[in-house]
């Protein structure tokens, strides 16, 4: 539950991971789960896609988590539908894996790829982090989407590509924390793991209360 009270139903916190195509939110999902397994808390995942399930299916053959935990949405429109507009689906599959594996401590809900101004339900989500990544550019933050300047969370992934994309690091996430008005901002490697724990950290904080 938020601190706010704004709860979809059940017992686990819910949390949204949403971003670009390609700034690495499957990674980083896979990066959270062995984490938070390793800390006790009892989890499931949901993912979504257009019209296929590759990303849980992704999950499912990583060996980090019980195949049965992982339920795919496929939302068959732009994926802000599926999280924002009407995320139906998703509070079905979020209910039915808290029915299944009751206790559960965390939902993930990976969202498919989409752009700057995505945006995750409250109806849907207790909490939400935004992934963007150096590849795509430092004007990224100037560019002021709702994933910027909304989200509980934003994670700049991939920071190890930043001197061969020309990318300036600092002034980069000076310019998120510009925009941000104080809301965190954590900097990440998925593809080794760098700045992961101090994901987990905050999650651990902001909503399972640890």
């Amino acid at each position: 539950m938020s601190p706010d009270g704004s709860r979809s139903g059940g017992d686990a916190a819910r949390v949204g991971i949403g971003g670009p195509v390609g700034s690495g939110k499957t990674a980083l999902l896979e990066q959270l789960i062995p984490r938070f397994i390793g800390r006790g808390t009892n989890i499931a995942v949901v993912t979504n896609d257009l019209v296929t399930q590759e990303d849980a299916e992704r999950i499912r053959r990583s060996g980090l988590i019980a195949p049965e935990r992982v339920m795919a949405v496929e939302t068959g429109a732009c994926p802000h539908t599926a999280i924002r507009e009407d995320p139906t689906l998703n509070i079905q599959a979020a209910d039915l894996l808290e029915d299944r594996f009751r206790p559960l401590d965390l939902v993930l809900i990976e969202s498919g790829g989409d752009n700057l101004a995505s945006t995750f339900s409250l109806d849907l989500v207790d909490y939400w982090m935004f992934v963007i990544d150096v590849a795509g550019g430092d004007d990224i933050p100037r560019k002021r989407g709702l994933g910027i300047l909304q989200s509980d969370l934003l994670v700049i992934n991939k920071t190890d590509l930043a001197p061969y994309v020309r990318v300036d690091l600092q002034r980069m996430v000076a310019e998120a924390k510009e925009v941000r008005g104080g809301r965190p901002i954590l900097l990440t490697n998925c593809a080794t793991g760098e700045g992961v724990d101090a994901v987990v950290q905050q999650l651990s904080r902001d909503v399972l209360f640890d």
